[in-house]
């Protein structure tokens, strides 16, 4: 009875070496596709009006990997045959017949078009477009594009193109990121909008040895460094660059009031900083009712450390529920309320573009004390 046992293992064995040695023999080898061809659309040679159409139609023949493959395909816009300057859509489609977006060609065209000089005011306007695709299996662990193949070139001789591209806006804030907080942008600094200013902005700052600004809190390419923007150094600073797009170094490392102003020109946001003393200043109540702006005998001392606290001169008089304390930094041909803030709960809360803050009351004698580095603050 043993023996037959064993020999029905050696035979079963046998079957499961043979089926896996079967599955190798059949596993797909990918090879690297020779040919793909996108065909030219139906109505080529026609006028391709793009504001007033939704998608173009286009139709490809799937590459060969050696095996049926989910392929990815891109789309590629260009001016020119030799694609020497062109534009990748945004969308990719997973199918041999594929319906691509009329804006995204159109955004594509308008930016190519914006290359190479063309002014806004000449749009609309008539236009060859040439189209490739791109054929992938996605990416490997590392990023790697696999089994990338571009297709041949289709020429689309008659397309009516609307500038597409949106207008320009000045962002709602700026943030400034340098040696100071490590170049970590999680832990940049906010500027402050100017009240009734569109596109101006300020913030004291600990400016140490080199900085940049943008407007989003990432390094996405919009970052504004050395050469980028108009530097006034009225701070005796020592402000320099190496090259354009550098970081703007600063020789002589310390407080500041920086002051940024935007200004949209064509398609770009011309900015201009504007790097000032330090100065803070208590207004109102606090001073004995006085209400002129930048009066030297209210100026906060400045800390010489990037932790250390602004500290203000006694208040001469107690500030009551009426007016409060009132906190002010000059900008220039602006009114002091527009740049102010205060202290609330330990924490700097500005006004920025928002309504009247709320009052803070304080006795005689007392003083604001500010660490601009984390925002927080007190009277006492």
């Amino acid at each position: 009875m043993k023996k037959y046992f064993i020999a029905a293992s050696l035979l079963l064995g046998g079957l499961f070496f043979t089926a896996c040695d079967s599955d190798r023999d059949d596993n797909p080898t990918l090879q690297k596709p020779t040919t793909f061809v996108l065909n030219t659309p139906a109505y080529a040679s026609g006028v391709y009006d793009l504001e007033h159409s939704t998608t173009l139609e286009l139709t490809c023949s799937q590459p060969d990997y050696g095996y049926t493959a989910s392929v990815t395909y891109a789309v590629d816009v260009a001016l020119t045959e030799n694609f020497e300057e062109f534009e990748t859509l945004p969308s990719t489609y997973t199918s041999a017949k594929m319906n691509v977006m009329a804006e995204e060609l159109a955004v594509a065209a308008t930016t190519l078009k914006l290359k190479e000089g063309v002014e806004e005011d000449a749009f609309p306007l008539e236009t060859a477009l040439y189209i490739r695709l791109k054929a992938s299996l996605g990416k490997d662990q590392y990023g790697n594009v696999l089994g990338e193949i571009q297709s041949n070139v289709v020429e689309l001789p008659h397309v009516r193109l609307h500038f597409a591209l949106p207008p320009v806006t000045l962002p709602e804030t700026l943030y400034i990121n340098g040696k100071g907080n490590n170049w970590q942008w999680e832990n940049s600094l906010a500027f402050v909008p100017v009240h009734s200013a569109p596109g101006t902005w300020w913030r004291v700052v600990y400016l140490l040895e080199e900085f940049k600004f943008n407007s989003d809190t990432s390094w996405n390419g919009q970052e504004k460094g050395y050469g980028q923007c108009t530097i006034q150094d009225n701070a005796g600073a020592g402000i320099s660059g190496d090259a354009e797009g550098a970081n703007i170094k600063v020789a002589n490392s310390g407080w500041y009031l920086v002051i940024i102003k935007g200004v949209v020109e064509g398609r770009n946001i011309n900015y201009t900083v504007d790097i000032k003393e330090p100065n803070v200043y208590l207004i109102g109540p606090a001073t004995g009712g006085k209400w002129d702006e930048c009066m030297p005998d209210w100026k906060f001392q400045v800390p010489s450390t990037a932790d250390g606290e602004f500290v203000s001169p006694a208040f001469a008089a107690a500030a009551d529920a009426k007016d409060g304390v009132r906190i002010h930094v000059k900008i220039p041909e602006t009114d002091w309320w527009k740049s102010e803030f205060m202290v609330f709960d330990g924490k700097i809360k500005y006004r920025g573009t928002g309504n009247d803050q709320d009052r803070i009351t304080a006795g005689a004698g007392q003083k604001v004390y500010l660490n601009f580095s984390n925002d927080t603050g007190k009277i006492e």
